[in-house]
């Protein structure tokens, strides 16, 4: 009863991560600058990925008659946590280091960074 319920959730998700995808793409090409741009690409990387990988999770678990469900729903949900996890953590410091080495133009009101380093 509840497999029908789980697939189409999962291919819910797996068509919304893809629709994620198509405006992080979209944000890549019309954003102004680097870091808008990043911005963009994580969210590509998170909501584009993460939720198909849930839904692909979902989908296996509510397809009784597919052999290895749990291990592809398992590897599935796995790697979505890993990424969710991830992600964030390596666009922090592709803008940190861009800031650091100066090699994006930017004119800020208030640059925290620069202060922090002033002191």
């Amino acid at each position: 009863m509840i497999e029908p319920v789980l697939f189409w959730i999962g291919s819910a998700l797996f068509i919304i991560g893809g629709v994620f995808d198509l405006i992080a793409a979209i944000g890549l090409v019309r954003f102004p600058n680097f870091y808008v741009r990043l911005h963009a690409a994580t969210i590509g990387a998170i909501y584009g990925a993460v939720l198909p990988l849930i839904g692909i999770s979902l989908m296996a678990l509510g397809l009784p008659e597919l052999p290895g469900r749990y291990a592809i729903a398992g590897a599935s949900f796995v790697t979505a946590i890993l990424l969710l996890i991830v992600a964030p953590i390596g666009s922090h410091v592709l803008a940190y280091a861009a800031h650091k080495s100066k090699s994006v133009e930017w004119n800020p009101v208030v640059d925290h960074l620069a202060e922090d380093e002033a002191k």
